[in-house]
């Protein structure tokens, strides 16, 4: 292969797209990233990592450089609600601090059915490390202030002309397949005639309609306002709803509001942004505006589709969210996640390209599940009206502020302890899943019911020696064996050896949680982590199967097939 030519080209170097190479480079899949920006994110951008997230960066290897990053690790991430941050705090949810979590999640695995718990730390902080990580793979090239312009799909493979940012000259990169991360504006999408679906974005006194994120450094902000630390400080007056979100624990914040009626981006100004902080904050205090910039909330849209030929997309270019609970950016690393392994099986003769079909098959319910959690905890807290008198100093506003307390704890319980949202996606229904015949498990985003019934996450538990179940999985296949008079290891091993796919066998005979939680004599379990089969079997025909099966060969050769080997598509302008 040349410097041009290529096993899979992703556009755009967001967390999907990041996430994606870290899959591909760990699998020694030839891969460019490119991206029209300078580099990585450096503005703070969502801050909430979810726990799934984190377990595939622990997959990785880089979860704890992750978790070391962001609010210090003795820093509370409570989440806080005030009037003003020098008025009335009418609330709190307290959570835990990161430097405790090891602890934490063992003690709570009840709840937390996890290796990881979740992590507040800015966007761009883990974008640095995705990219650092990435670039140790040395099939991965990273092209920053690289903009693509056009993409051919030939049918046999993809070429794309990218237009350097910075001289204007342009190349043409082939690659087998194109991944467009390349958010919500995508030029791949709209160049395939693929659209939303949803509607406009609902009206909300706070998360509906045009936000302004504002970037902050105020040097003595905790030492001017004296209220016990968070991570999270939100505002509830009649002159401005905010949430301040600590970057650093220092002096490093970003704040987000709602637009009013008369402002706009166009015209804004740092000291218009400015003003709006310091109405948030209830008094004069030591600031500077380093940056902001607009966005859309209150939107819930999916794209109708996520693949046409040999392009796919993830991301924001398939889903937008309400970013209540961080769940945009979580959904695009799971989106990389499922695809990473499926292109790799692909190239790597493991699979036919069938196989990739059903990354939209199992990816659009689980887009349209999670915008519709985020959605409901938008109206949540976007629709409660506080009563006119939260900030009066009388018998009246002390119990309408004791309300609106009660209900913002329960609200901020909702949306930030949210285990079935991170771990209880499913993909019922896939054609690579082996249903037992047992139900599903109820999915609720606030409570998650570990099962190991074919289509979920794999159940997790501490082993005998500490560790993760999650650490003894192969990074390609398991077998899990939890009977011992099971023949399914040997049979399993025999048909993966035919197949050239890589399979662990993880002896579990002797734990008793392995046996609670599957509830079967073995279970095959993904790439990804996902249960793809349980029972017991004898045969290698039986095994040979199975492994087929969670590999695509009954996806139908028919099924979303929509190749165009004469598109052609250009930007109108540069």
């Amino acid at each position: 292969m040349s410097d041009t030519d290529f096993d899979v080209l992703i556009i755009g170097a967001g967390p999907c797209g990041l996430m994606l190479a870290n899959e591909l480079g760990q699998r020694g899949i030839r891969t460019m990233l490119a991206d029209r920006e300078e580099t990585v994110a450096t503005a703070p951008q969502a801050n909430a990592t979810q726990a799934r997230s984190m377990e595939h960066y622990r997959r990785h290897g880089f979860a704890h450089e992750i978790r070391m990053l962001g609010l210090p690790q003795d820093h509370p991430t409570d989440v806080s609600y005030f009037t003003t941050f020098n008025g009335y705090e009418l609330g709190r949810f307290a959570m835990p601090k990161s430097g405790g979590i090891d602890t934490y999640v063992r003690e709570n695995a009840h709840i937390w059915n996890a290796a990881e718990m979740p992590h507040r730390i800015a966007q761009s902080l883990v974008e640095q490390t995705m990219l650092k990580n990435a670039l140790k793979h040395p099939s991965i090239t990273i092209a920053f202030n690289e903009e693509l312009q056009s993409f051919k799909d030939h049918g046999d493979r993809v070429t794309a002309t990218l237009a350097n940012t910075k001289t204007g000259n342009e190349r043409e990169v082939s690659a087998q397949y194109l991944f467009a991360a390349d958010g919500p504006q995508s030029l791949t999408r709209k160049s395939l005639g693929i659209r939303y679906d949803g509607g406009d974005p609902s009206k909300r006194d706070f998360m509906g309609g045009e936000m302004l994120s504002i970037y902050i450094d105020a040097p003595t902000f905790y030492d001017e306002i004296k209220i016990p630390r968070a991570w999270m400080y939100w505002t509830f007056n009649p002159r401005r709803r905010g949430l301040l979100a600590s970057v650093d624990g220092v002096r490093t914040f970003t704040f987000a509001s709602q637009m009013r009626p008369g402002e706009s981006k166009d015209s804004m100004t740092p000291d218009d942004a400015g003003r709006m902080f310091i109405e948030a904050v209830g008094k004069e205090i030591p600031f500077k505006v380093t940056g902001f910039d607009s966005w859309i909330s209150g939107r819930a849209l999916v794209a109708q589709k996520f693949q046409k030929g040999r392009v796919l997309m993830g991301g924001d270019a398939v889903h937008l969210f309400t970013p209540t609970g961080g769940m945009g950016y979580n959904t695009a690393v799971e989106d990389a996640v499922n695809i990473g392994w499926k292109l790799a099986a692909v190239i790597r003769g493991e699979a036919l390209p069938r196989l990739l079909e059903s990354y939209e098959t199992e990816r659009k319910p689980v887009a349209v599940r999670n915008t519709g959690f985020a959605a409901r905890f938008a109206d949540s807290v976007g629709l409660y009206a506080p009563s006119p008198a939260i900030e009066d100093d009388t018998p009246v506003g002390e119990l309408a502020r004791a309300r609106a307390g009660a209900y913002l704890a329960e609200h901020g319980r909702n949306e930030f302890t949210i285990p079935g949202f991170s771990l209880g996606a499913r993909y019922d229904g896939s054609a690579l899943i082996i249903d037992d015949g047992t139900r599903s498990p109820p999915d609720q985003p606030s409570v998650y019911a570990p099962s190991a019934k074919p289509g979920g996450r794999a159940p997790h538990f501490w082993m005998d020696d500490d560790s993760s179940l999650f650490d003894n999985f192969g990074f390609e296949w398991t077998l899990l064996l939890i009977d011992a008079r099971s023949k399914a290891a040997k049979a399993f091993e025999a048909a993966a050896a035919k197949r050239g796919v890589s399979l662990k066998v993880l002896d579990l005979t002797a734990n008793d949680f392995a046996r609670d939680f599957y509830e079967a004599p073995a279970a095959l379990v993904r790439p990804d982590q996902i249960v793809a089969w349980r029972g017991d079997l004898v045969r290698e025909s039986e095994a040979s199967d199975v492994l087929g099966t969670a590999l695509g060969d009954k996806v139908s050769a028919a099924a979303g097939r929509e190749t165009d080997s004469s598109r052609l598509v250009r930007q109108d302008s540069r």
